[in-house]
């Protein structure tokens, strides 16, 4: 009997031995563990699969030891096996171990998702929020149903976005422009389209007359809600105070579109007209932007009306054009045409009610670059011609050297199978977004 006792408190202490040596690291109940990527695991072999999958239940289990062994016995090209050991890292407070691991698995293998949602936890547990921001960014690129990538973004963006704000807010208080201005910056970052913030730095900026940067502001925050009868207002008063005056009456026109009893904003447009001389816009041209198609007449007028001041110069010509007497754009056809932006036909015909293609919108769009470089105005492709590769326009087609052009400083835009539609006809909106993108574009 004695003997029957002495083994079994023998056999109890061999198994409290063997259990005092697995390490078992108990996880916080808050702590995630992103499971491995099915897409990816469909291309390891069952055997790796197999490994990978009792790694991972290792890992959950607080098993580090094993799991690291799990780990370290898969193939050094397996997806999972960095990654792997950076969570054993993470799990173990090793966020120094855990970064480098996902940060080779990353680049290993760029289009795993795993990878960016560990170095993501491993920047939130280290406070670190802007890098954990970015990296469920690219969780979400490579996975946009990740709930849990979706859930954190939208967190941090709302903190984040809190901070820098209260920040801005807080420094232009105490007269400090140049940190509110950071705070802005940072806080547009995580919420792009935050009107509050687009209208706080563009009121910083025109207090030190820096116009580029507020018109930049006010005009996104304009886009952002393009009824917003207060921004608008805004917008069309920088634009006069730096002096852009037929651009601020083409704001204070469309002000008065949405809020026709602005007393103070007809009164500026009625001024404005005057110190320029204008004439009254007809009501042809206050419908170029709901038109289904637009006319060369219409395109005529838009870029009269648009580039007023940076063709202010008179043409070198007054061309002879035998069909434009009863076109409301008259004086618009003469103006472009003496500057050859759009050409009269040899028998000076002009033919202001011809459908304009986005072929013909290309070599308009290029001609009037050309005008106005010769002005002096600095204007930039946005894209090297040579990178740019069109589907339906090959290169020895005729219009391939303006439409390449075109697309080439951002005026025009490929489809999303990269076609141009060179013969479709150019709707109103599509129109004026153009030449609006021209005048950004003079520097």
């Amino acid at each position: 009997m004695m003997g029957a006792m002495k083994k079994a408190a023998i056999l109890g202490i061999v198994v409290l031995a063997g259990a005092s040596c697995l390490t078992v690291t108990p996880l916080s109940p808050t702590m995630y563990i992103e499971g491995p990527t099915p897409s990816v695991s469909a291309g390891l072999s069952l055997d790796e699969r197999i490994a990978v999958e009792d790694a991972w239940n290792a890992l959950r289990q607080g098993k580090l030891d094993k799991a690291r062994k799990l780990l370290l016995a898969l193939p050094a090209e397996d997806p999972f096996r960095a990654a792997g050991l950076g969570y054993a890292d993470y799990i173990a407070n090793n966020l120094s171990g855990a970064e480098a691991g996902f940060l080779e698995a990353a680049a290993s293998f760029p289009d795993l998702p795993l990878a960016y949602m560990g170095l993501a936890q491993v920047y939130q547990a280290s406070g670190q929020a802007d890098l954990a921001y970015k990296n469920f960014l690219e969780v979400l690129k490579r996975e946009p149903e990740n709930a849990r990538a979706r859930a954190e973004v939208e967190a941090i963006r709302l903190q984040k976005t809190t901070e820098y704000m209260t920040e801005a807010e807080s420094f232009a208080s105490i007269g400090n422009v140049s940190r509110s201005k950071e705070s802005y910056l940072k806080a547009l970052e995580f919420s792009p389209k935050l009107q509050e913030a687009h209208l706080g730095i563009a009121r910083l900026y025109l207090k030190e007359k820096d116009f580029p940067n507020a018109l930049f502001h006010l005009r996104t925050a304009s886009q952002n809600d393009p009824k917003d009868a207060a921004i608008r207002t805004e917008l069309a008063d920088a634009l006069y105070q730096s002096g852009q005056l037929s651009r601020s009456l083409d704001e204070y026109t469309r002000l008065l579109e949405i809020d026709a009893a602005n007393t103070a904003a007809r009164a500026r447009a009625e001024a404005i007209r005057n110190k320029l001389g204008a004439y009254e816009l007809p009501s042809e041209y206050a419908a170029i932007p709901s038109l289904a198609a637009v006319t060369r007449e219409d395109v005529a007028a838009l870029i009269s009306v648009k580039f007023k001041e940076p063709l202010e110069a008179a043409p070198p010509r007054t061309p002879v054009i035998v069909d434009i007497a009863t076109s409301w754009a008259l004086r618009d056809i003469v103006k472009v045409a003496g500057y050859d932006i759009m050409e009269v036909n040899s028998n000076r015909t002009f033919e202001p009610r011809t459908t304009v293609t986005r072929a013909d919108m290309a070599g308009i769009l290029v001609r009037l670059v050309s005008a106005l470089r010769k002005r002096g105005f600095r204007i930039v492709e946005q894209i090297p011609v040579d990178r740019i590769r069109i589907a339906d326009v090959p290169s020895g087609h005729f219009s391939y050297p303006v439409i390449s052009q075109a697309v080439a400083f951002q005026l025009l835009d490929l489809g999303p199978d990269r076609t141009f539609k060179p013969d479709d006809p150019v709707p109103g909106p599509e129109a004026v977004k153009a030449f609006d993108l021209l005048a950004g574009l003079i520097k």
